[in-house]
């Protein structure tokens, strides 16, 4: 059956205007949303701070419902509509707007947020208005397909495959994450982190911490931990099983069916390979996506397969808390750590995990990553271990910041030396790794804060 939907050649928005720096940022009211508040657009979306409604009622901050569907009009100007025919619909067409025009501005503000120099991201911009446009029409009239992905390899701190959507496929996961996001998150346990606002490695990092505090009396007596981690966790995902899991919070058809499109889009179909077969060889044949079963396996890089792995995972989480009733849990993707004061009860749980993992989710422990020993050693999680009485960045981490630094080119230095800075100053103790950072900042002509937490750029 073939459609008929109108769109204007453009609306009366102001979308393509530069970041705000500081100056400008202090004149923003305490009327303003918090979604204004959070973008970094000069002239606010549609709505707000007095901006010109078009085709919104005034009166009742809401769309206007056209009186044809489909067809939405403008009071600014009178132009002739162009016309779109679809003739098939991945997912079913919405009688009126499944979400406000708005909803899509805040997320195109949020996907280009420190991604707008970009190639991508300046193409979309170069016609913003008539891209959005078109994005809300295929969306509302079930015409939207996922387009071309990237795909390209990284080696730090390993070797995998990282994929890229298209901007405007980017875009849409915003839409999708904004919408659905806060329903589960609100059901996440207090140990899961990672993609979660608040919750990233420094959160599990603490939690972790103050959790051997609490089993070991503050260091007073022996306590055990458990640290497991799934073997080729985002490519074994099965998605028949994750579908069902979105499904059973996703009761809305259009946003169900969204999210459906998104999940099971098979990014291998129409995929632009960069760095060469020599690169892409050296990922190991059984962590890439390109080896993987049908409806099988989640692109690493995308936001929506991070929010995708926490809900996948969440199981997992409910079942540590309530079946094995751990008192200390954290996880942090698929990196998780058990505390307990007896090691015959982690062992017991061990199993128990071993077992019921691919059972219910497919999933299987790496054994080679199975460490169960007494919290005295240390324990190491994201990227810190955590010891009596401290807390500091791993060794290994701390090697490859300094052997990089040595060798980053002066003009990628300050960015370079900044990141190394900003993440060793999360561990408690960190003042000498901090230190020997900032000697090499300071021997190559940049200069350093006082509390050497910060770089400045070498004077020119």
């Amino acid at each position: 059956m073939t459609s008929k939907l109108l769109m204007p050649v453009r609306l009366d928005l102001n979308l393509v205007a530069p970041l705000a720096h500081k100056a400008t940022d202090m004149h923003i009211t305490d009327t303003a949303a918090p979604a204004l508040a959070r973008s970094g657009a000069v002239t606010p979306p549609i709505g707000h701070a007095g901006l010109p409604w078009g085709d919104v009622d005034r009166a009742n901050r809401r769309s206007t419902r056209p009186t044809t569907p489909g067809t939405r009009t403008s009071t600014t100007a009178t132009r002739t509509p162009t016309t779109r025919t679809v003739s098939s619909e991945p997912f079913p067409s919405a009688d009126s707007e499944p979400y406000a025009f708005t909803d899509l501005v805040q997320a195109y503000i949020d996907c280009r947020r420190h991604k707008r120099g970009t190639a991508s991201a300046q193409r979309f911009e170069a016609h913003l208005e008539r891209n959005l446009v078109d994005l809300h029409a295929d969306l509302c009239s079930g015409q939207y397909r996922p387009g071309r992905s990237i795909c390209f390899v990284i080696t730090r701190p390993k070797v995998r495959e990282v994929w890229a959507a298209d901007f405007r496929d980017r875009i849409v996961h915003h839409l999708l994450y904004n919408h659905i996001a806060p329903r589960f998150i609100a059901r996440f346990d207090a140990g899961s982190s990672a993609c979660i606002p608040g919750r990233g490695t420094l959160y599990a990092a603490q939690r972790v911490e103050a959790g051997v505090r609490s089993v070991s009396q503050n260091w007073s007596r022996p306590a055990w931990y458990l640290k497991m981690d799934l073997a080729n966790f985002f490519v074994a995902i099965d998605k028949h099983v994750l579908l069902a899991q979105l499904a059973r919070h996703v009761n809305e058809p259009w946003w169900l069916q969204l999210t459906e499109t998104v999940l099971m889009h098979d990014p291998r179909t129409d995929v632009d390979v960069r760095g060469g077969a020599a690169l892409l060889a050296r990922v190991p044949p059984h962590k890439s996506l390109f080896n993987a079963p049908a409806d099988t396996g989640l692109p690493i890089g995308n936001l929506s397969s991070q929010f995708f792995a926490n809900v996948h995972l969440n199981e997992l989480d409910q079942f540590a808390k309530h079946q094995l009733r751990a008192r200390h849990y954290t996880r942090y993707v698929d990196d998780f750590v058990l505390l307990h004061e007896s090691p015959q009860w982690l062992n017991a749980a061990r199993e128990r995990i071993e077992a019921w993992l691919p059972e219910h989710l497919g999933a299987h422990v790496n054994p080679r990553k199975t460490i169960l020993q007494p919290v005295a050693r240390g324990v190491d999680m994201v990227g810190q271990v955590i010891s009596p009485w401290r807390r500091v960045t791993r060794r290994h981490t701390l090697h490859q910041a300094l052997v990089r630094l040595d060798a980053t080119p002066a003009d990628q230095l300050f960015e370079t030396g900044n990141s190394y800075l900003g993440l060793v100053r999360q561990a408690s103790h960190s003042h000498t790794d901090q230190a020997h950072i900032a000697s090499i900042l300071l021997a190559r002509g940049h200069a350093v804060s006082g509390d050497l937490s910060k770089a400045f750029r070498r004077p020119q």
